[in-house]
């Protein structure tokens, strides 16, 4: 491989990437945001808006069942690939927030309640 420095208009374009995602990124949750403002409030002023309630008990299920699974792959992965090193808290973080989302599930007061609706 070449060893030399990349050119000047390499690296700049290479810096601006990331900013135009980011923008754009921006601009999308912006638009998306004022789009859902309007469509409440269309709701509001015609009867039809009902408040939807966050089910905070299959959100921490799901997501604690898919972080456990993807830091177990990740921890295998990176233990295969460098053994114990700092890259394993790659798999560990989200291994270990997986496991105290599907702890929170289980110790959860409103589990243990009946859904009435």
């Amino acid at each position: 491989m070449d060893s030399s420095i990349t050119s000047t208009g390499a690296q700049v374009v290479l810096a601006v990437i990331p900013i135009v995602g980011i923008v754009i990124g921006g601009i999308i949750v912006f638009f998306y945001l004022l789009w859902h403002h309007h469509e409440i409030k269309l709701q509001i002023q015609s009867g039809t808006y009902h408040q939807q309630r966050f089910d905070l008990k299959t959100f921490s299920l799901l997501t604690g069942l898919l972080l456990t699974g993807t830091g177990i792959i990740l921890s295998l992965f990176f233990i295969l690939i460098d053994g114990l090193t700092y890259t394993l808290l790659g798999g560990l973080i989200p291994f270990i927030l997986g496991i105290c989302l599907l702890v929170f599930y289980k110790i959860n007061p409103d589990f243990w309640k009946k859904d009435v609706e």
